[in-house]
């Protein structure tokens, strides 16, 4: 589909969605409204007769002009001073809010996450731009006696500069917001690629952000595919870039961006398992397996995908996963009762349906994990539970990002918590237990970056730091506190006083 070619002098601040006549939504470039030369459609999952809106797929030459206007609306961001920034992102908070529930219906149409889910994360977009909006406020530097006399050392931190920001598709607002939120409160100027899957909640995004007063070519977006808008983006002259996605291309990031000399950080993903002792509250226990394996779909990294039963109450926790998974329904992410909602795409959904009968080649018993049809054309499938596997099976080592989990049973402790670092990842990991002394000894040597007791591994505050060990992460941390590593540079300064 190819739109005539038009810019737009002024953002749009309200964009009409009809699913009979979808809408086209371009690229901002220098406060600009810019169409590209190809558009993709942006397919429902739930529905796939429903087409949300053709969206911008951007070329290097785009990324090009981005770069070029983030670079020069830079230095007066920065200059701007922290109240502007404050006043900013703390606008672009409130009107998230006002637009919760229209900007989760969108969320939940194009990326399939259940609808109550779907609000929730944009609640948690507009929390991550207030918290930063503070932070804007709260830079602060220290002051430190010379071991010279007379000299006075001032250390500070300042923006990076020009920041690229690649996000991926299963949160593809709250995500967006942890990146884009401290490094526009840091005085940075962002290049932004959104997941080709669901651009929708990105584009609206942008727009809030330039109708809550950011100045033009502060934050630019350019849509389009990894291959041709993400390479461009981490080959382009930019000072830092923050990446969430898989493995396999976050180390390929890594690698061009050291070579380019670019400050990098990435998420990439993880294996993470839930541990349930014979001392755990079991129908507990249940609650936060189903929470971290099947909730959002299963597509989040921080997903229960191995669940680490010792053998005394193995066959009690397996009966008790199976009943509570028969309530899980599963539909339309908007229709009132789904708790599973569609893979985001055909290939998603076919890739999870592979990794479940490769588990039951390797010789795991499968309940669940069907492929199934509802009242639309979607990507369905019920969630899937794989007993009598271990930890050698590709179906413990590698990320399913689906609603498939599998059991593995272990003697004791001493085992579950070796099984459970026996991984090539370490985002979460998770431990069911009424044993405060088992509780303190698996936080301390849980081999992961965070660590969840009678909790889901999934679920995170907004105002601490996120991220992993291994595989899972390179870079300086996410959120909270400290995202300042990341989107600033030290500089420390001696002043004779004498």
């Amino acid at each position: 589909m190819q739109p005539p070619v038009t810019e737009r002098e002024r953002p749009r601040q309200e964009q009409e969605y009809d699913m009979a006549d979808p809408k086209t939504f371009d690229n901002y470039i220098n406060g600009r409204w810019v169409s590209a030369q190809d558009y993709t459609d942006n397919i429902n999952p739930s529905d796939t007769s429903d087409i949300v809106g053709c969206y911008a797929a951007g070329s290097a030459s785009d990324v090009a002009k981005a770069v070029e206007a983030a670079r020069a609306a830079q230095p007066k961001w920065a200059d701007a001073g922290v109240q502007t920034r404050f006043q900013v992102l703390s606008a672009a908070a409130r009107l998230i809010e006002e637009r919760a529930g229209e900007l989760g219906d969108l969320l939940a149409r194009e990326e399939g996450k259940p609808l109550g889910e779907a609000t929730a994360e944009v609640k948690r977009a507009a929390q991550l731009f207030h918290f930063f909006a503070g932070e804007a406020v709260r830079n602060t530097g220290e002051i430190t006696e010379s071991v010279r006399p007379g000299l006075v050392v001032e250390t500070t931190r300042e923006p990076m500069g020009v920041v690229g920001i690649i996000t991926p598709w299963n949160f593809p607002i709250a995500i967006p917001a942890w990146k884009i939120a401290p490094a526009l409160a840091f005085g940075n100027a962002v290049v932004f690629k959104p997941a080709a899957l669901t651009p929708g909640c990105a584009w609206e995004l942008v727009n809030i952000l330039a109708e809550a007063g950011l100045p033009a070519g502060v934050l630019n977006l350019v849509m389009g595919s990894g291959s041709t808008v993400g390479n461009a983006i981490t080959s382009a002259p930019i000072d830092a870039l923050s990446f969430t996605g898989s493995a396999q291309v976050g180390r390929g990031i890594a690698t061009t961006c050291a070579e380019n000399g670019i400050k990098v950080q990435c998420e990439m993903g993880g294996k993470n398992p839930l541990v349930v002792l014979e001392d755990a509250d079991i129908d507990q226990a249940v609650e936060h397996a189903i929470n971290g394996a099947y909730y959002s779909t299963g597509q989040r990294c921080t997903a229960s995908s191995r669940l680490v039963v010792v053998a005394d109450v193995h066959d009690e926790f397996v009966e008790k996963m199976k009943a509570r998974m028969a309530d899980l329904a599963v539909g339309d992410a908007r229709a009132a009762g789904t708790v599973i909602g569609p893979a985001v795409s055909a290939q998603e959904l076919e890739g999870n349906l592979e990794y479940v009968e490769i588990a039951r080649g390797e010789g795991g018993e499968v309940f669940g994990g069907e492929k199934v049809s509802v009242d639309a054309d979607g990507f369905y499938m019920t969630p899937a539970l794989i007993t009598g596997t271990t930890n050698a099976m590709r179906i413990n080592r590698e990320e399913v990002f689906g609603p498939v989990a599998s059991v593995i049973k272990v003697a004791d402790y001493e085992e579950a918590l070796q099984v459970a670092n026996d991984t090539d990842y370490g985002l979460t990991s998770g431990i069911c237990t009424t044993n405060l002394t088992k509780a303190n000894d698996f936080k301390r040597r849980s081999q992961a970056g965070m660590v969840m007791v009678n909790a889901p591994t999934a679920g995170v505050d907004p105002h601490v730091s996120f991220g992993g060990r291994k595989a899972s992460s390179y870079g300086p941390r996410e959120q909270g506190a400290a995202a300042r590593e990341f989107y600033t540079q030290y500089k420390t300064s001696y002043t004779n006083a004498g």
